[in-house]
């Protein structure tokens, strides 16, 4: 597979984001809603809602309706190889980074139920 430079930059600006790097990293721990995410981050909703097109704008993440919410998570494709690869090395960044492991942690017991009122 061919990528072209636009893509490729596009691809990279989306992952120099601290916040963007931060959703995906949680991703790998499981789907996750907006108003988790949210809750995790401390940030608006808008501002999630943004991160999350940006990063599903470069075929990163994709998203599902699952009843009440929309959950997004990591782009299982085999088809597009520079996901398939940059995803596998995304996996092995950042062991010991404590916002992170932080975030890892409160993804896995985050509660959407009581969170997301609704």
């Amino acid at each position: 597979m061919i990528i072209n430079m636009r893509k490729l930059i596009k691809i990279f600006k989306a992952l120099s984001n601290t916040n963007r790097m931060r959703i995906l990293k949680m991703l790998e721990v499981k789907p996750l809603c907006v108003c988790e995410i949210t809750e995790i981050l401390k940030l608006a909703p808008s501002t999630v809602s943004k991160h999350l097109s940006i990063l599903r704008d470069t075929e990163l993440i994709l998203n599902i309706k699952d009843g009440k919410w929309v959950d997004y998570y990591l782009n299982p494709s085999m088809s597009e190889l520079y996901v398939t690869e940059l995803l596998s090395l995304l996996r092995k960044w950042l062991p010991d980074s404590k916002i992170i492991n932080e975030d890892r942690k409160k993804a896995n017991q985050i509660d959407r139920e009581q969170i997301c009122g609704v």
